[in-house]
């Protein structure tokens, strides 16, 4: 059992608030008539006590208003727009949201008439943005407020006009890299920071993590407070501990001047009675090899619980030690409360991309169920390489998703399928969950999915509902030197793109299912910004300093489609001087190993290399462990119309929860969304979307008529999209 700790020495700055038990404003939950927090409290439950919709009237939902939040650029959408991935807020009867671009705009809630639009400055680190997936809201007396980020800055709004508010930080914003370099002696201003997951309110502090680079430059994955009034940094949590904090010793010595990583991506929950802030972390850097980072390494891959006031550590909970998989816990942990072997126990529910579902309790951080330390493999991986020798195996819930690529579930969609990926199992077969990546290739779980950032939804009975991908990964490593030498080659940009960037954005530039498209990039990115991205990189994409900066600059010359003379790498001589005047500035170091192929298992037609079903939505009793039911989430049309039962689809977005007895839920390639029956599974209603909607739903009140909402903003391989789309029964 993981050790539970009291406290560690943090940086931060002493703070005047208002004193005694905060109540939670931000929604009542007798009504429901608000959705005013993302995840609808600051608990995460997901849940609301509406119940006009019910399982009786659910068929009589239509469209009761759409609201278009495409980004018009001179008159024209871009060619290839940013998916949507924002579960807006309601508040007072305004719901507010972010467009693909991520500019902020506010709603009537019952109309869908826009009332203000914020557009952030265009800045010279706004091109880092990935996504957005909340904003928050905070009010005191008449000062409300929206706070939210894009690129590298957080932003204060005025929540009824939609102006900046000039006294907030500087001119409305604070750069999200302020405290990270405290103490490193180096300049880290270039390190991709942004923040997916919005931060939490507790009092008068945001409280936030961050999206970081994943390979060796990342910028350190540190948790952070921040003044909502004046944007000043109230408190720092180093996740990757300094001397004298707890967990120092699970790292090299002075491992925190050069390592990064380790951050809470996925958002976070506050118990606003004990005043307490719980969220996941990531793995550190880099992402599958870990060769100078021995040790166990805290706070990489915990369930955190701090003090919300100070900052302060209450206890942690490790899930994987020493990760060399990218095994984040991927969304906000679920604060729940369950009866567990008799007695009400307030507990953490934290879910991983590899499937497993932890149940804490709120208190001491301990698992209520049976958890094992097993030993495994630390033979077989790279030189250098430093596995940590025994890892945890929760024994109940069981897994949502497959841990363990074996023959038995090799796809039996046809018996071409089949031979397909039994040829490419044999090749790359891998017994062990915990296998090491290495240079021949492994097959593994966990990457997109078991559970992903949308999160889950919490019935007040103590009822989780979690939707579940089930994709396995094939993982190659190359040597970091032979790849470098490779790259100093004379090479065209379309060479460098193919080597580099087709892994994950398409032979053709066209995207997949897991990244974007490039495909007309240029309407919305310069050439400044792409090679200022391809120098740091962001979020899953990897930083390719090891390219010579003229190949990086063909890459964007070929992704742009620039005349082809501007593809050619020239003067490698003058490019390696300048690539060693940049090395003494940079914070992190260069991993000695590198991926050289990681993408996703199928058959040869693009289909999942295992058996149906490919995602689920899955209930399961908290307060025993086990699963209610299973079903599948999501079709291939194609499939269903040739008499194959529905598959499920992967799926990006969460579920939410109501007391009328459904779970809504969308975020399937087929672009529906959907509504269960939370004690069946039962489908029971169904739309077909415009575009996908890779988002979580909310649902709210206002004068009397209950309304859900979701963002169709497509991508993901799919269809654009650009659409908040709101239902309501019909009227009688």
């Amino acid at each position: 059992m993981q050790k539970v700790t009291l406290s560690v020495l943090v940086g931060f700055m002493v703070f005047g608030c208002a004193v005694g038990t905060e109540k939670d404003e931000y929604i009542d939950l007798e009504t429901g008539k608000d959705w005013p927090v993302y995840g609808g409290d600051r608990s995460n439950k997901r849940y609301s006590p509406l119940d006009q919709i019910n399982k009786e009237n659910v068929q009589n939902l239509e469209v009761a208003w759409v609201y278009d939040a495409r980004d018009y650029v001179n008159g024209k959408v871009p060619e290839r727009p940013k998916a949507i991935q924002c579960q807006p807020i309601v508040k007072d009867g305004i719901l507010y949201g972010t467009t693909a671009e991520l500019n902020l705009f506010a709603l009537n809630a019952a109309s869908g008439e826009e009332l203000w639009k914020f557009e952030p400055i265009a800045d010279g680190r706004r091109y880092n943005i990935s996504a957005n997936r909340g904003i928050t809201y905070w009010e005191k007396g008449e000062d409300k407020r929206i706070l939210y980020t894009s690129g590298s800055f957080l932003y204060a709004v005025n929540a009824r006009t939609g102006k900046a508010i000039e006294t907030f930080g500087i001119q409305g914003k604070v750069d999200l890299h302020t405290g990270l370099a405290e103490g490193l002696d180096v300049d880290i201003s270039a390190a991709a920071v942004n923040a997916t997951s919005p931060g939490i309110v507790h009092k008068d502090l945001y409280i936030t993590g961050s999206s970081v680079s994943e390979g060796g430059n990342a910028a350190p994955g540190d948790v952070r407070a921040f003044n909502i009034i004046t944007g000043a940094l109230e408190w720092i949590f180093h996740t990757i501990p300094r001397p004298g904090e707890e967990g120092y010793d699970t790292w090299p010595k002075e491992a925190y001047k050069e390592q990064g990583g380790a951050n809470s991506w996925g958002g976070m929950s506050l118990d606003v009675d004990r005043g307490v802030v719980y969220f996941g972390t990531g793995s550190a850097s880099s992402d599958f090899y870990g060769g100078n980072r021995e040790g166990k390494n805290l706070f990489g891959n915990c369930v955190v619980a701090l003090h919300a006031s100070t900052g302060k550590l209450k206890w942690y909970f490790q899930t994987v030690q020493h990760d060399l998989w990218d095994r984040d816990l991927p969304c906000p942990p679920n604060l729940a409360t369950i009866t567990h072997n008799g007695k009400k126990l307030d507990v953490v529910v934290q879910v991983s991309k590899d499937g497993l579902i932890y149940v804490l309790d709120r208190d001491s951080g301990a698992s209520i169920f049976p958890i094992e330390e097993r030993s495994v493999p630390t033979e077989g991986g790279l030189p250098g390489e430093h596995p940590y020798p025994v890892q945890k195996f929760p024994l109940k819930p069981a897994p949502l998703s497959h841990q363990i690529f074996t023959e038995d579930i090799i796809t039996d969609l046809s018996p071409e399928s089949h031979a397909y990926v039994k040829e490419l199992f044999d090749q790359y077969r891998t017994d062990k969950k915990f296998a090491l990546p290495n240079e021949k290739g492994t097959i593994m779980f966990g990457y997109s999915g078991g559970a992903e950032w949308g999160g889950n939804a919490t019935d007040l009975d103590g009822v989780l509902y979690q939707n579940s991908n089930d994709d396995p990964w094939l993982l190659v490593m190359e040597n970091a030197e032979s790849r470098k030498k490779e790259m100093d080659k004379v090479l065209t940009g379309e060479e460098h793109y193919q080597k580099n960037c087709a892994m994950c954005h398409g032979t053709d530039r066209t995207g997949t299912t897991e990244f974007p498209s490039l495909v007309g990039i240029g309407e919305r990115s310069t050439e400044t910004q792409i090679l200022e991205l391809l120098k740091s990189g962001t979020g899953r994409m990897p930083s390719f300093q090891h390219i010579p900066e003229e190949g990086r600059r063909a890459i964007a010359a070929y992704i742009l489609d620039l005349p082809t003379g501007m593809h050619q790498t020239v003067n490698p001589e003058k490019m390696a001087s300048q690539e060693g005047e940049e090395e003494e500035k940079k914070f992190g170091y260069e991993a000695k190993y590198v991926i050289k192929t990681w993408k996703k298992l199928t058959d040869q037609n693009g289909y999942p290399a295992i058996k149906r079903p490919w995602g689920t939505l899955n209930a399961i009793d908290l307060s025993t462990g086990d699963y209610l039911w299973r079903v599948p989430l999501g079709e291939y049309p194609e499939l269903t119309e040739k008499g194959v039962p529905i598959t499920g689809t992967e799926s990006y977005g969460g579920p939410i929860v109501t007391s009328g007895g459904l779970v809504f839920i969308a975020g399937t390639k087929d672009e529906k969304i959907r509504a269960f029956d939370k004690k069946t599974g039962a489908v029971v209603w169904e739309h077909q979307l415009p575009a996908g909607g890779f988002a979580t739903p909310i649902t709210y009140e206002v004068d009397g008529k209950q309304y859900v909402v979701i963002a169709a903003g497509g991508g993901r391989g799919q269809k654009p999209g650009g659409d908040y789309i709101a239902f309501a029964l019909k009227e009688q």
